[in-house]
C-alpha cells in the first residue's frame, strides 16, 4: 500500500472532485446537444444530415465522458482503500504525479498499455 499523506490524499480528493465537477457540466452540455432534431423543424436534407452526423458524433463523446465521471466515482469510492493508488495488474505503486493527473487511473504507466 501506498504511504500517502493526508494532504496528498486531501489533495487527490480535490482533484477529483473538480474534474468530477467539470465532467457532470460536459455531460449536461453533451445531452442538451444530443436531444433528437423533430422532423417538423425545417432545417433542410443536407443540414439535417450534417445534424445527424453531429449528434453521433457527440453522442460518442457523451459516452467517453460518461465513463471518465464512472471511473472517477469508482476511484473517490476506492480513495480510503488499502489499495488504492496501486496498479491493478502488477501491484506495484502508482505515482503520486500520475494519480493527480489522472485521479481514476487502476494501472501503472508500465501496464497501461
Amino acid at each position: 500500500m501506498p504511504n500517502w499523506t493526508k494532504k496528498e490524499k486531501d489533495e487527490m480528493r480535490e482533484r477529483m472532485v473538480s474534474r468530477m465537477e467539470e465532467l457532470r457540466a460536459r455531460v449536461l452540455e453533451y445531452r442538451e446537444i444530443t436531444k433528437p432534431i423533430p422532423p417538423e423543424n425545417a432545417i433542410g436534407r443536407v443540414s439535417r444530415m450534417d445534424a445527424i452526423n453531429n449528434r453521433s458524433v457527440n453522442e460518442a463523446a457523451l459516452r467517453q465522458v460518461e465513463k471518465q465521471l464512472a471511473g472517477l466515482e469508482r476511484a473517490m469510492g476506492r480513495l480510503n482503500d488499502d489499495r488504492f493508488g496501486l496498479c491493478h495488474r502488477c501491484g506495484e505503486a502508482i505515482p503520486y504525479g500520475r494519480i493527480l493527473l489522472l485521479p481514476g487511473s487502476i494501472s501503472c504507466v508500465r501496464c497501461s498499455d
